[in-house]
């Protein structure tokens, strides 16, 4: 082949192999991006700086807080905007930002200065670390620097963030029922005759919500679909169906539109169908429960571990019967155990035993909410994780629904590409090695993938490998491999070696009861 260019190809590399291009990108782009990075870093340097000198101004005309301070701060950053060609209040914002970053967080700052991690996670460990004393910073530093490398910043929030819950010093239960007092629904105008209707309240509720208008609005889509589909082959319509040929509205305006019908008449009337089969429907929620956090009430806001909870469905004090010494034993059992490892994991590691339940996709509850889920509302899902080692010790319902999906769902709280946090009710379950060559139809063979990586997954050069464990390694078409760990379903992981003074535990003689 004439190179036109006059230059001599290396050996066994052609020119135009679009994988070897590709490489060579994916490589240049790292390194500019890294570049990039140490540049941003730099800048908030100099911001820090701008900050310091904005309070040294402050100091020195006699004022250290208070107008005068701000009026300096605002000097330094309206002489820096022009600059930066952007608002003074923004850059007086960053300033600010910045100099919290160089002063509280030099362990942030030290890995945004090498490129380990960008300006978005850096922004995600300031805002989790905001509400921690001084005294656990470091840790928290150390733990949510580790948690950011190597993953994207959507994803590596939801581990930053449950590293912070167990070092706050207020209980997500205690911030929970403070926020709580300020649910409100407002409305605001907006042009076009349109207004704004907002509500604020528990996140388990407003998930509830959303879900129900969700399922409501597919459920007609559908109707609506096949009403059409038999109105062009010339079959007639159902008189008591859900479907109109001519209603062309999308989810969104469904959702909007089975809202509003179902808040000014008590329910989907205008929408329904004469039997009710809309207002039959309820809302799915996945909730994942750490086990101590179901077992005990916290009356403590410390996450002290109190009296016997039946969040299980099972009561310390079992009713007699046939078998009721051993439910007794085993209830006692329960309750024991539990009473002795939660001082222990306190006094040992410094957290609480209980900590706060995730909705699926990782959004923390409150444990009053996570209690009265577990306790049998038959439209949730439960996940029971073990407080220690975070291992899934249960997934139970009250819905007929397949044992394997609901698995890989507790496993898989979110798509399973090494880049992606979309949430599992997006997923697929995909065969890791197709169903058509003898892949099986197994925990260990499948894998939540959302539908864009579960396409790139069969339509292009990516290929995905099982390590077991539910840890998945993806190849790119240049050869590069990336690791991607099931996300930890509790909210702390602690490993608890055995002393080596001691002899270890006997097993119980009964089985947990749940």
């Amino acid at each position: 082949m004439t190179n036109t260019a006059g230059t001599v190809p290396a050996p066994g590399v052609d020119p135009v192999d679009p994988v070897a291009v590709l490489a060579t990108l994916a490589s240049s782009l790292q390194a500019t991006e890294a570049s990039i990075i140490r540049l941003q870093a730099v800048r908030d340097a100099h911001l820090a700086v701008a900050q310091r000198l904005a309070e040294d101004l402050a100091t020195a005309s006699g004022a250290v807080r208070g107008e005068a301070a701000d009026l300096a701060a605002r000097s330094v950053a309206a002489e820096l905007a022009g600059v930066l060609r952007m608002s003074d209040r923004v850059v007086q914002g960053r300033m600010a930002r910045a100099a919290d970053l160089m002063t509280r967080y030099p362990a942030t700052m030290a890995a945004f200065t090498d490129a380990q991690i960008s300006p978005a996670h850096v922004r995600v460990i300031q805002d989790a670390g905001a509400r921690l004393d001084d005294d656990v910073r470091a840790e928290f530093e150390r733990l949510a620097v580790a948690a950011c490398e190597g993953e994207t910043p959507g994803r590596a929030k939801k581990a930053v963030d449950r590293i912070a819950e167990r070092l706050a010093p207020r209980s997500l239960t205690d911030r929970h029922r403070e926020a709580q007092k300020n649910r409100r629904v407002w409305r605001e105008d907006l042009e076009d005759g349109q207004k704004l209707l907002g509500m604020i309240h528990s996140a388990a509720v407003i998930d509830g919500i959303f879900d129900r208008l969700t399922q409501q609005a597919h459920l007609l889509k559908t109707a609506n679909a096949k009403a059409a589909k038999d109105a062009a082959e010339g079959r007639a319509p159902d008189a008591d169906g859900l479907g109109d040929p001519d209603d062309d509205r999308t989810i969104d305006q469904l959702r909007a539109d089975l809202c509003a019908d179902t808040l000014l008449t008590g329910a989907a009337s205008g929408h329904d169908t004469t039997v009710g089969l809309l207002s039959a429907i309820q809302a799915r929620v996945e909730v994942t429960i750490p086990v101590f956090t179901a077992m005990r009430p916290d009356t403590t806001g410390c996450g002290a571990l109190t009296g016997p909870g039946s969040a299980f469905g099972v009561r310390a004090e079992q009713p007699a019967g046939p078998a009721g010494p051993a439910n007794a034993a085993a209830g006692d059992s329960m309750a024991g155990s539990a009473n002795l490892l939660g001082p222990l994991l306190a006094t040992l590691f410094g957290v609480r035993a209980e900590q706060p339940a995730e909705l699926a996709g990782g959004q923390p509850i409150d444990t009053d909410t996570a209690r009265i889920l577990a306790g049998g509302v038959t439209a949730w899902e439960r996940v029971l994780t073990h407080p220690v080692t975070g291992a899934i010790l249960a997934v139970d319902h009250y819905r007929p629904n397949a044992d394997l999906r609901r698995l890989l769902h507790a496993r898989d709280s979110r798509c399973r590409f090494h880049t992606c946090g979309l949430p599992p009710v997006t997923q697929d379950l995909d065969h890791t090695i197709d169903a058509a060559h003898g892949g099986a139809t197994e925990e260990g063979n499948l894998g939540g993938l959302c539908r864009r990586h579960h396409v790139l997954k069969h339509q292009t050069a990516w290929a995905v490998t099982q390590l077991g464990a539910g840890v998945l390694e993806w190849t790119s078409p240049t050869g590069a491999t990336y690791i991607d760990k099931p996300p930890p379903p509790v909210t702390f992981t602690i490993h608890d070696p055995e002393p080596a003074s001691e002899s270890p535990p006997e097993p119980d003689p009964e089985p947990p009861p749940f």
